[in-house]
């Protein structure tokens, strides 16, 4: 079967299955409005995944068919299984934010609260594979943008090293895994024919979500791309929990709000369908390392499609640093400091701290 006959043949799947959503979404409205409780999350609160939709977990070593194994430079299977072993990405820029990717490991320092720990591993990312998750938001007010939003995400997705492994899911009134990690990147193309709006934004659920689907990723590197143009107003996962997910998770969260920042008045919310919670954008994008884009208004998708660039750009301009964090059995947050002594003069970027211990 041809790619353009898969196509037409999901296009009809999909066309099938957003019906069904549609359906389901006006029966649970209507359960609401009888005092029914919605069930997007199950009772534990914990966001599941059908485990047959998943391929087999694969090792962070893994090689896709023709890369030779011993290319793929990861921490020692002896330093990972040890106890209180963090990896943690580093981004290092100059004063005119130029990537710096020459540096040697013993430029590096680590502070965890304040104390210096040893670095166990070390690595320049230039041609390191990683695993990535596209959320795309596909409320109603993502109509007009979408068509970018797929060109964009088209245009990232062609950029990624053929190693990288992928998932794409997307979110209105609940969370969807559309494409569930996989090494054929022309899948994931093919499935963002399956971005269609609905309603709601459930953005809480959907990064949460994003998360826990990185268990299945391959690659010891991971990040994740969330795509949106609004508030939450459907989640069932709180803020802080995603927070909370997101600080203990080792992925890098990538943020893209397209609209205006919602502005106060007399502690109030200004009523505009025009904002995005760049509040919460740039929190889960700065507590992991990453970065956070705000584009006032999604144009003709160019600004769009020039920070999808940059951010597979920045993959491949980056270090991957390891090292023990000790008294595990003291579980908790603890802050976390990367700097350069040698060369003050340049910017460094990591996660903000480490969570030891398990997830809320």
């Amino acid at each position: 079967m041809t790619r353009t006959q898969r196509r037409s043949v999901r296009i009809a799947i999909a066309t099938f299955v957003l019906a069904a959503n549609a359906a389901i979404a006006t029966t649970a409205f209507a359960q609401q409005q009888h005092g029914i409780p919605h069930q997007a999350v199950p009772p534990n609160n914990t966001l599941s995944i059908p485990a047959q939709q998943h391929p087999e977990a694969v090792p962070s070593i893994a090689a896709p068919l023709g890369q030779p194994l011993a290319s793929l430079e990861v921490p020692s299977l002896k330093l990972r299984s040890q106890p209180g072993f963090e990896q943690v990405t580093v981004t290092v820029t100059d004063s005119s934010g130029k990537y710096v990717t020459d540096l040697k490991e013993d430029y590096f320092r680590v502070l965890e609260d304040g104390q210096q720990r040893p670095i166990g591993f070390f690595r320049i990312d230039r041609s390191v594979p990683v695993s990535v998750g596209i959320v795309v938001d596909c409320s109603g007010s993502m109509t007009d943008k979408l068509w970018q939003a797929r060109q964009a995400i088209t245009r990232m997705v062609e950029d990624l090293d053929m190693r990288d492994d992928i998932f794409l899911e997307s979110f209105s009134i609940d969370a969807h895994l559309l494409q569930p990690f996989t090494l054929d990147h022309a899948e994931i193309i093919d499935h963002l024919d399956f971005l269609h709006p609905l309603t709601e934004t459930a953005l809480y659920d959907a990064v949460y979500m994003g998360l826990f689907e990185m268990k299945h990723a391959r690659r010891d590197k991971r990040a994740l791309l969330v795509v949106t143009d609004g508030m939450d107003n459907r989640s069932e996962i709180e803020r802080e929990r995603v927070i909370d997910a997101a600080r203990a998770m080792k992925v890098l969260i990538y943020t893209i709000g397209i609209g205006d920042q919602p502005q106060t008045k007399k502690g109030f919310f200004a009523s505009d369908d025009n904002q995005v919670d760049m509040d919460t954008l740039n929190t889960l994008s700065d507590e992991t390392g990453a970065r956070a884009y705000n584009l006032h208004q999604v144009g003709d998708g160019v600004e769009l499609a020039r920070d999808c660039e940059a951010i597979s750009k920045e993959l491949t301009q980056q270090y991957t640093v390891a090292y023990l964090s000790p008294d595990v059995d003291r579980p908790g947050y603890r802050t976390l400091k990367i700097d350069i002594p040698k060369h003050p003069e340049l910017s460094v970027r990591v996660r903000k701290g480490v969570a030891i211990g398990p997830i809320r």
